[in-house]
């Protein structure tokens, strides 16, 4: 049984990665209009940079087979979700993909992990679910086979990135995994998001957004992500993930005018109560 303190110290980590991931989509959304980047290349950045910096605060490449396998796995699904959930966005819209990629990995996850489904997991994925559907519904929206595909292949890497590490690998620490799993996924990326184009304008404002998508929503929420489910139950783990629609629709509201109906309103309020629920009684490890 994991102990309260520190049940209460991952669900913090887990809570501010989801929090910080939010920012992320706004922070990436004024990149790519600012530089006029395709938003393959803003992925890239974001991998790249977050690599890069997490690389810097981390003890060194560990040095076991074990280790290596854990890192080149991770990066290879840092770079199947990125590209998986791009196309989608390509091929429906922001809201649609983020919807059902965010929706689908806690279900995923439960399906796989969850021997014995209990009434609470149950109501909390439900509830999940839920409210992102009316957080971000579209009436009148083209429906797109291929967009719900790729979002299902995103969610599919995303769930099991989350089951992946959710098992630590000895000398193997989150910052670490995060570091080198994400310059091993941006590396993968590169060819594709060269092709795209990746030149940027030299410019502060355009250069402090590349490095606060890389440093804050990737590699400190990342760590905070792995270090999370270090001590938590991965249910709980993709469940956390929906904070990152319900964080960046209120920022969009507050920074750019967006207006939330009362529809949207009312997802976030179920999506705060699920995830609560979720929280309340955890999956036991």
């Amino acid at each position: 049984m994991v102990s309260l303190p520190t049940r209460a110290r991952s669900s913090a980590a887990l809570v501010l990665a989801g929090v910080l991931w939010g920012t992320g989509g706004l922070a990436g959304s004024l990149l790519a209009r600012g530089a006029g980047l395709h938003p393959l290349a803003v992925a890239d950045y974001r991998l790249l940079v977050g690599g890069a910096v997490a690389i810097a605060f981390s003890k060194g490449f560990p040095r076991t087979a074990e280790a290596a396998k854990r890192i080149l796995a991770v990066g290879g699904l840092f770079a199947l979700f990125q590209a998986s959930y791009f196309a989608a966005v390509a091929l429906s819209s922001v809201s649609v993909a983020t919807m059902t990629t965010i929706g689908a990995t806690p279900v995923i996850v439960t399906l796989v992990s969850v021997r014995k489904l209990r009434r609470w997991t149950l109501v909390s994925v439900a509830g999940t679910l839920a409210g992102l559907v009316l957080l971000q519904w579209s009436p009148g929206e083209a429906f797109s086979f291929g967009g719900l595909g790729f979002a299902l292949l995103a969610a599919a890497g995303f769930a099991t990135l989350t089951l992946v590490t959710a098992k630590p690998v000895e000398g193997l620490d989150p910052l670490s995994t995060t570091a080198f799993g994400c310059l091993t996924g941006g590396l993968l990326l590169l060819p594709v998001a060269s092709w795209s184009g990746m030149a940027i304008p030299l410019h502060v404002d355009v250069l402090a957004l590349v490095c606060y998508l890389g440093a804050v929503p990737t590699a400190l929420a990342y760590a905070a992500y792995l270090r999370g489910l270090a001590d938590a139950h991965p249910v709980l783990g993709s469940l956390s993930a929906v904070l990152e629609p319900l964080t960046a629709a209120v920022l969009s509201a507050a920074l750019l005018g967006e207006r939330l109906s009362v529809t949207a309103w009312c997802g976030a309020a179920v999506l705060v109560a699920a995830l609560a629920v979720g929280y309340w009684r955890p999956e036991p490890r």
